[in-house]
């Protein structure tokens, strides 16, 4: 068992002390059948709410006991009756200032928060968009519901949307929920559903595209299905209702989530979606090509003149992290997306 003084012999840097007064420890004793488990996993075990990564940040912030002794070796193997104080700093601020923006807000509970994103609105702070962003929102409706993603007061992001994709997230508001989520898309059992219109008429009606995404080699901004390289994508797909040759409302549902998934599998097999400014040219340059040209020209320049992907995340499914029971929720699309489909609706 390894211990302060041992992380002293060996030169490693020591632990920091537990803030004073230290917080009320949160016990966890190696039930009977435990033994021989790694510390880390018996922790995460004992204290579901508590993910493994967490535990692991914890041991190596010094913040577990035995028998007054401070253990910082996750892969210690365990012994049955020992007893482990695990003490859980306060959550520090994030980092990232709470704004208040209006979110809409579809779910809410202790552990999640399901909101419909409006288009236009990035998920997360970074270059080019430091505030203004759900993050920023989320910190500000939250409060001090947070109790914090590692250690964090922050909102736990699984899955993001483009800036310009409307409709359903679901975000962690604690590591046990944080966790069970990871995990739900990590086996791919949380299922999203997307609305999309798109140019032309898929042939097939109905299919599956597969094809690794990586980044272009001719377009550094864009992503595109690679022979070489990439990562495993697949995305299902069924035509909905196509409205004569010209475009289609099609339903999309992810197996793995990539960078601009829909857009470049939609792209590839010649459907790009309406509206997207990155992918939605072709070869001819102009938005729609052949198909555009076969509208009306009210309609043709409604369409053409889109100014954003018109893709709603429109159905969410999922086992809730803390009860486990299955959840689903379903969001229209937005005022923009619907007056496009009475547009394609007259022809």
């Amino acid at each position: 068992m390894r211990v302060l003084e041992q992380n002293r012999d060996h030169g490693q840097p020591m632990p920091e002390p537990l803030p004073s007064p230290a917080p009320a420890p949160r016990v966890c004793t190696i039930p009977q059948d435990g033994g021989g488990e790694r510390l880390d996993k018996a922790l995460a075990a004992g204290l579901p709410d508590l993910s493994r990564s967490r535990v692991q940040a914890l041991l190596e912030q010094g913040c577990v006991r035995e028998a007054g002794r401070t253990i910082t070796d996750a892969s210690l193997r365990v012994k049955p009756g020992q007893t482990f104080d695990v003490f859980i700093p306060e959550a520090e601020p994030a980092e990232p200032e709470a704004q208040d923006i209006p979110l809409s807000v579809v779910f809410e509970d202790d552990d999640v928060l399901v909101i419909d994103k409006p288009a236009g609105l990035v998920v997360h702070p970074a270059a080019g968009n430091p505030d203004s962003t759900l993050v920023n929102a989320l910190l500000a409706h939250c409060g001090d519901s947070l109790s914090g993603i590692g250690g964090v007061k922050r909102p736990g992001i699984v899955h993001r949307l483009d800036k310009d994709t409307s409709g359903l997230m679901v975000v962690a508001k604690n590591d046990r929920a944080h966790h069970g989520l990871t995990e739900q898309f990590a086996d791919r059992s949380l299922s999203r559903t997307y609305h999309a219109l798109v140019w032309g008429v898929p042939n097939p009606r109905q299919g599956r595209i597969e094809g690794a995404i990586g980044r272009s080699g001719s377009d550094r901004k864009k992503m595109a299905v690679v022979e070489q390289g990439g990562k495993h994508a697949a995305t299902r797909y069924r035509v909905v209702k196509s409205f004569g040759m010209a475009a289609s409302l099609v339903e999309c549902v992810l197996e793995t989530g990539r960078t601009h998934q829909i857009r470049v599998h939609m792209t590839h097999i010649g459907h790009p979606l309406i509206g997207d400014q990155l992918y939605g040219r072709g070869r001819s340059g102009r938005p729609g090509g052949k198909h555009a040209s076969t509208l009306p020209d009210e309609a043709r320049a409604a369409l053409t003149g889109f100014d954003r992907q018109a893709l709603h995340a429109v159905r969410l499914t999922f086992k809730h992290p803390a009860h486990g029971g299955v959840v689903s929720f379903d969001a229209p699309v937005p005022k923009d997306f619907h007056e496009l489909l009475v547009i394609l609706e007259a022809l």
